[in-house]
């Protein structure tokens, strides 16, 4: 909880900035012809969406999920939505 307090604090690049150091990548997804990559520290996953889907640049956004129970509701969600 303290860590999505102070995550939630930080302006978009130094988000993106922590992810890349301190998370683990899961993967990506491509939803609506984006590439949308996934990031776990500790309890929170992040969704982040790259401008021109380069990883290696500025974010655009970003989707906070704590826990992993949201993470799998999320991404049943999402799932069953693209059939």
């Amino acid at each position: 909880m303290i860590l999505q307090f102070f995550f939630r604090q930080m302006s978009l690049s130094q988000k993106v900035n922590y992810l890349q150091s301190k998370g683990v990548s899961l993967g990506s997804r491509i939803k609506n012809g984006r590439k949308l990559h996934i990031y776990m520290v500790r309890n929170l996953f992040v969704e982040v969406v790259y401008k021109n889907d380069d990883e290696h640049g500025s974010a655009e956004k970003v989707h906070i999920l704590s826990g992993l129970k949201n993470l799998n509701s999320y991404l049943e969600k999402e799932f069953k939505t693209s059939f």
